[in-house]
């Protein structure tokens, strides 16, 4: 096999190009297993590095990769707002990936660090876009990376985020404390990790309060204001309806606050809704939205501010920063109809 490059030895060795220029460059940044498992490979077919190659490939690009799931969502505004003037202060400029949720275009979107068309990587979904090999340190595998909002089940990544579990169970509390109990849930998507975090706070909030579980009033949304409006109509139909809903984002909680008032219901009189994220608009709706306040610019500035330490060369603990959540009371939350 001729070998081409730096790449080449990535592949046979099952690690990143990344560290195979850590061998060649700076190799006390290595560990032990990975530098002999990597030279190895570099001995046995005979590869000397193309210094020219290698003067170019440490040229900054001067680009940074935002990967996105959805772009247009309210929520991503902020952050990416927060995100741009970062890394605009400090010289670089934001390539925005939006993936609707698709993992080939993550790795699309990923492969531009890859190949050196980018410097760092800001990751706002629940996986890691990259081949990587279980056997040896994550760490040394990716690129300069900091994740966003959504968790990857791994000590190993930066992450940053509200603490989801704590920030639901804090909402759950607040409408028992104005004494409903049959309180209803509607999630995000099934495969989204800050969705599930929010269902175990919604779950533990109800059984420490000593209120059974009742598997009819959690439906899966689709973080849509459509999906607020149709999750609201099956609520409707139950038997004995909730007195409260509490949405995942707020654009389901505004279709259904919507969806309630076409049907003659007077919010919060009749039924209780309470949102999370609060987006921009979530104050100006009527009646004005209570939920839960994620701190979306300061997300954003955490994350590039983490990003640019790598990129400066600076060593970043990995692990998660827990930024704080707000409880937002406003209009449409209220006691518990008799």
């Amino acid at each position: 096999m001729a070998i081409l490059g730096i790449r080449d030895i990535a592949a046979l060795a099952n690690v990143s190009p990344a560290t195979v220029s850590r061998v060649f460059s700076t190799p006390e940044m290595v560990s032990k297993k990975t530098l002999n498992k990597v030279q190895k490979i570099i001995d046995e077919v005979g590869y000397r590095p193309n210094r020219m190659g290698a003067s170019l490939r440490t040229r900054k690009s001067g680009n940074i990769v935002a990967i996105i799931p959805d772009i247009t969502n309210p929520v991503n505004a902020g952050i990416i707002r927060a995100i741009e003037q970062g890394a605009q202060s400090a010289g670089y400029s934001v390539l925005l990936g939006d993936t609707q949720g698709l993992e080939e275009r993550e790795q699309h979107y990923a492969g531009l660090v890859s190949h050196g068309q980018a410097d760092g990587l800001l990751l706002f979904c629940s996986r890691i876009p990259f081949k990587t090999d279980p056997n040896l340190p994550l760490m040394e595998q990716l690129p300069p990376m900091v994740n966003g909002n959504e968790r990857i089940d791994s000590d190993e990544v930066i992450q940053v985020a509200v603490d989801n579990v704590a920030a639901a169970k804090a909402a759950i509390n607040y409408l028992i404390s104005l004494g409903h109990k049959r309180i209803a849930a509607i999630t995000g998507p099934g495969n989204i990790a800050s969705s599930n975090e929010r269902l175990e706070g919604y779950q533990l909030a109800l059984n420490e309060a000593g209120i059974e579980l009742d598997s009819a009033l959690q439906l899966e949304g689709e973080y849509l204001v459509q999906s607020g409006m149709d999750c609201a109509r099956q609520l409707l139909l139950l038997p004995q309806r909730p007195t409260a809903i509490f949405c995942f984002s707020d654009d389901m909680a505004i279709g259904v606050m919507k969806f309630l008032q076409k049907q003659g219901f007077v919010v919060p009189d009749d039924i209780s809704v309470m949102g999370f994220d609060d987006i921009n608009y979530a104050k100006f709706v009527t009646p004005s939205l209570t939920t839960v306040h994620q701190p979306l610019h300061e997300i954003g500035s955490t994350c590039i501010e983490l990003l640019l330490k790598q990129l400066q060369g600076q060593k970043v603990e990995p692990g998660r920063r827990y930024l704080p959540f707000e409880l937002k009371v406003r209009d449409s939350t209220g006691k518990a109809p008799e």
